[in-house]
């Protein structure tokens, strides 16, 4: 999932940095300038309660966390706005988008309500992903009810004061699952598949319709693709890789993620149809990683830190280090049952 990075975080940066310049002086006579702090929280839901947790990773020799409680008894793609204090869920339980204010004041334990709410549209609700004032959840539902030909929808609400009101439905030839905006463009995972989608200028589809990606590929060395994540900055893509779904807890490390650098690139440069070669990527998995249902990611670009909800072992992972790839070992191990989101927070 797309990493959210603050105004606020950058201003500390620019501050931090003119005070250093400035202050060479006093640095030269032993004058230490304390430098700015970022706080790094990670938000995920999961299917077993449908519960929030924000974990604090700023730290990760002194992880912290705190769960919310919530009336879902099941959600999937989580989003925390920064600027207003609040997170959203996707309710598969409600099959609607729900949202929570004023986290930071919250204490673990409490059971919150519902601050801003949605219609009971979809049925069976996944990733989303946020434009502005626009929220878009992919819903994993045979549309037509002919499981012999693959589809999905993308439903697209815009949020007005504490509501949520559905704009309109956009309908695809593949299954969904994992889905990022990168500027206005949107990425969608083809689920049950190896491969990637785009839709270019995706807001621009004001009526309900069904809408061809512009683009498709296919990702070399993966056998199903289910989360994303896409920062601009680096121009670095996550994908996940779930290997076979029906791995047990004990024994699921089947799954992985691949690490695609200077990804506008290679991306334009592979066909419409064509295939994203393996030596254009690094792929980390192995018996160490505990990946067996990598179900969805977020990356920390200035970190080069990959953090996972993985399903099948009930865990919120996380790896550094993943320059070279292969069977790492988690810095975080953090106990979640049936995690099925994350997203991450830098202020």
């Amino acid at each position: 999932m797309k990493t959210q990075k603050t105004v606020k975080f950058l201003s500390l940066l620019a501050i931090a940095s003119f005070a250093l310049t400035s202050c060479s002086d006093d640095d030269e006579n032993g004058m230490d300038m304390p430098m700015a702090e970022v706080s790094t929280k990670i938000y995920t839901s999961n299917n077993a309660n449908g519960n929030i947790d924000e974990i604090d990773v700023s730290d990760m020799s002194n992880v912290e966390s705190k769960t919310l409680i919530t009336a879902s008894t099941a959600a999937d793609g989580v989003y925390y706005d920064a600027d207003s204090d609040a997170v959203f869920q996707a309710s598969r339980s409600n099959l609607s988008l729900e949202g929570f204010s004023n986290v930071n004041m919250i204490t673990s334990g409490t059971t919150v309500s519902v601050d801003f709410s949605g219609t009971a549209d979809m049925t069976s609700p996944r990733e989303v992903a946020v434009n502005g004032n626009f929220y878009v959840v992919a819903d994993n539902s045979d549309v037509d009810g002919d499981t012999n030909t693959p589809d999905g929808r993308l439903f697209i609400y815009q949020k007005s004061g504490s509501n949520f009101t559905l704009r309109n439905t956009i309908t695809t030839n593949f299954k969904l699952w994992g889905i990022t905006f990168a500027g206005s463009d949107l990425y969608a995972i083809v689920d049950v598949t190896d491969q990637l989608a785009v839709f270019n200028n995706f807001l621009s589809n004001t009526t309900d319709a069904t809408v061809m990606a512009t683009k498709t590929i296919s990702v070399e060395g993966i056998v199903r693709t289910h989360g994303l994540a896409y920062d601009m900055d680096s121009d670095v893509m996550v994908l996940t890789d779930i290997g076979v779904a029906s791995g047990t807890p004990t024994s699921s490390s089947d799954g992985g993620f691949h690490v695609i650098s200077n990804f506008s690139n290679k991306f334009n440069s592979t066909s419409n149809g064509g295939t994203l070669a393996m030596s254009s990527q690094v792929r980390v998995a192995g018996s160490n990683t505990m990946l067996g249902n990598p179900v969805d990611v977020a990356y920390d670009s200035m970190t080069e830190t990959v953090y996972i909800a993985e399903a099948a072992n009930g865990k919120i992972l996380a790896f550094n280090n993943i320059s070279s790839g292969g069977n790492l070992t988690p810095v975080l191990d953090y106990n979640l049952a049936s995690a099925s989101a994350v997203y991450l927070s830098k202020q």
